[in-house]
């Protein structure tokens, strides 16, 4: 007999059925993930190097702290819709 989280993962699959990755998508995805977290890292380390020379300046090191968010955010978005796009792929 079937639990309740059984049953309802039967359901979900029949409703929209889990879609199998070939090897090639998985590695176009993980270099995405790559790709990405080193544009990510790379802007840390430029924000950060910019956050030391504005030592003592709290509207600048807010302003950087705000840049830095808003970069990584818009990164991510990227990422995310390159990813999407791999996953469509029949």
């Amino acid at each position: 007999m079937k639990s309740a989280y059984e049953l309802a993962m039967s359901r979900l699959e029949k409703a929209s059925p889990v879609r199998k990755l070939t090897e090639e998508q998985k590695e176009r995805l993980r270099e995405i993930d790559s790709e990405f977290d080193a544009k990510i890292a790379e802007r840390r380390i430029f924000v950060e190097g910019e956050m030391v020379k504005a030592a003592g300046d709290f509207s600048t090191l807010e302003s950087l702290r705000a840049q830095l968010a808003s970069e990584i955010a818009s990164l991510g978005e990227k990422r995310e819709t390159k990813k999407e796009s791999v996953r469509k792929e029949a």
